[in-house]
């Protein structure tokens, strides 16, 4: 939180077909008011809060609002107009851009409490947080009418919590769509030039995709490319995305694996990388992805089904659940075809090693991913949940 311990919130209204307004212009009652991240930052879960409210406004009913909320100040009389103005208020933990202005939902959600909205929190994870993100949401998850879930597995986590676990009974699911979508066209970069030039050396590039953090296990990957060089394929492992800043200090840990194994010439990390184009035009220099989780793969895996979009192959720890995909068919379609190659729960760096080297040469074909279609999907699940409450 700021030092004023206060939030600044900067209000839009979007309605199909005509654009941002002024709050305090007289509008139709919107069917639901989306609470944004702001602050400049950037993150897959924040891009998921605009695209599923770019896709609910195009159902051709409108009525649809984005409320974004920044650190510094609270305008308390705007936010109860905007609240008032909404059958719902919906918004999406955990966001990067809330780290430092948690505040903000609380009250918007104990605004719409008061103000007798309903109260939607979308929860994309839970056990993966550090324990103080999950203390400052715990109010948060109260507050809602209807808690939804992007996987059974979160779902179980939270029913799990000593504090918050019968707050699981107000669970629905919604199918996770890829925030991203593969572009008509790529874009050259520095370090593509550099993956490309390994390719041609003989080396064998291995992606990762998204952000940096202990619940993604990026020190078992490391473990995986030490297993990789000893058997002499000569790995490059390349980490397409940043560390997340946290109290948990994985950057530094990370970087410390990377002498002790030996592999200061053989792991890259990009950083944080802006454009599709760009992002994609790494994508296609890598011979496979993968992905050791403790988990295993969940239905909440964006990254997955960006890396998917590739044609690479993507091994990745099998589901823990036998129900994991029964809310979302596409995924399990994309399983099923074989893009996604599923490594059995326990395996060891040596088994995944196994895994990518017998992988790499696979003819891929890239999935034909209808982006619109899977958030039509979501919006679809979320439309029955932001309807007004019968009377």
């Amino acid at each position: 939180m700021s030092g004023s311990g206060l939030i600044s919130l900067t209000a839009t209204v979007q309605s199909a077909g005509r654009g941002p307004c002024a709050l305090a212009e007289a509008q139709p009652a919107h069917r639901s008011l989306h609470l944004l991240g702001g602050g400049g930052i950037s993150c897959g879960i924040g891009d998921f809060s605009r695209l599923l409210l770019e896709t609910l406004e195009q159902d051709g009913a409108g009525g649809h609002a984005g409320l974004t909320i920044e650190p510094r100040d609270f305008p308390l009389a705007r936010v109860w107009k905007a609240i008032g103005e909404a059958d719902a208020v919906v918004a999406n933990f955990p966001l990067v851009a809330w780290k430092r202005a948690l505040f903000g939902p609380v009250a918007a959600f104990a605004l719409a409490a008061i103000r007798g909205r309903r109260r939607l929190a979308i929860l994309h994870e839970w056990q993966g947080m550090h324990r103080l993100r999950r203390l400052v949401l715990r109010p948060v998850l109260v507050l809602s009418n209807r808690i939804v879930f992007v996987s059974p597995q979160v779902r179980e986590e939270l029913a799990a919590d000593p504090f918050v676990g019968f707050l699981a009974s107000r669970a629905a699911l919604m199918p996770l769509p890829p925030n991203l979508a593969s572009p008509d066209a790529t874009a050259g970069s520095a370090l593509r030039d550099r993956l490309v030039a390994a390719r041609d050396e003989g080396r064998l590039v291995l992606g990762h995709f998204g952000s940096i953090y202990p619940g993604k296990q990026p020190e078992a990957m490391l473990d995986i490319a030490a297993a990789l060089k000893a058997r002499g394929a000569r790995p490059l492992l390349v980490f397409i995305g940043s560390f997340i800043k946290g109290f948990d200090g994985i950057e530094n840990i990370f970087r410390e694996k990377v002498a002790a194994l030996g592999l200061a010439d053989d792991v890259v990390v990009s950083g944080y990388v802006a454009s599709a184009a760009e992002l994609y035009g790494l994508f296609e220099t890598a011979e496979a992805f993968a992905y050791v989780l403790p988990e295993g793969l969940t239905a909440r895996r964006a990254s997955v089904l960006a890396c998917v979009q590739a044609g690479r192959p993507v091994v990745v720890t099998a589901p823990a659940r036998a129900d994991e995909f029964d809310h979302h068919p596409r995924f399990r379609d994309l399983l099923d075809s074989g893009a996604i190659v599923l490594a059995p729960a326990g395996s060891c760096p040596d088994d995944y090693a196994d895994l990518i080297l017998a992988a790499r040469h696979r003819p891929t074909a890239k999935p034909d991913l209808d982006k619109l279609a899977w958030f039509d999907d979501a919006a679809g699940a979320l439309r029955s949940l932001i309807l007004p409450l019968p009377s």
